[in-house]
């Protein structure tokens, strides 16, 4: 199993909400939702929870990306625009520091016309034991 496969089939929080990933390379990830009804907050628009969701999706495939077991330590999002039932969600993560024992990433988040709806940055620990996949993709 790929490790693209294998987080869509283990992450069940995520695949429970309709967010999938769609390309995993060594420190760069894509995932992907649309926004739907159950996405919706009280204000009419994506819940923030739901872009945040999409996001760390991107962020693990990418920490785990070399082979060992890594997880997010601390994460900050700003929100800059809002999602809307129907749009179209891609979360690109991209590896900024490949450190040993605590990479780091940012991770941006754009509806269908290319628009940035948010932007994180995440922080990971990187633990000694193997996260196995069978390739990337």
């Amino acid at each position: 199993m790929t490790l693209l496969e294998r987080l869509n089939a283990t992450d069940i929080f995520a695949r429970e909400n309709g967010i999938q990933l769609t390309e995993v390379r060594e420190g760069y990830a894509k995932a992907e939702m649309t926004v739907g009804p159950g996405h919706i907050n009280g204000a009419n628009v994506c819940q923030g929870g739901a872009i945040f969701t999409l996001a760390d999706l991107a962020f693990a495939a990418v920490c785990n990306s070399h082979g060992q077991l890594t997880l997010g330590i601390s994460n900050t999002i700003d929100y800059l625009s809002s999602g809307r039932l129907g749009d179209h969600l891609t979360a690109e993560a991209v590896e900024t520091v490949n450190h040993r024992k605590m990479p780091q990433c940012i991770i941006t988040v754009r509806n269908q016309h290319g628009e940035i709806i948010a932007t994180a940055t995440g922080r990971a620990y990187r633990k000694r034991e193997p996260f196995e996949a069978d390739g990337l993709m």
